[in-house]
């Protein structure tokens, strides 16, 4: 009885996961789908031309698309 509770349990657990991934997927693709069908300009709406010099350290800009990540030296090591 107890084996048939657990492959049950590990059913129901199992489809409640894949609906998860399935919604998680379905959000991905309707942002990729949306940010590609506006060319990304949303992204860079908050950051006006008025404080493009504090855009960067500016809360109201999401995010320095002009900035090159460089990782520290010692990282690869």
């Amino acid at each position: 009885l107890l084996s048939l509770l657990q492959k049950w349990a590990l059913l129901a657990l199992s489809a409640c996961s894949s609906l998860c991934c399935l919604c998680c997927l379905l959000g991905l693709l309707v942002a990729v789908g949306l940010t590609l069908g506006n060319q990304g300009r949303v992204l860079l709406a908050p950051c006006s031309i008025a404080n493009i010099a504090l855009a960067p350290v500016s809360r109201e800009c999401p995010f320095d698309p002009t900035r090159v990540y460089v990782s520290p030296p010692w990282v690869g090591d």
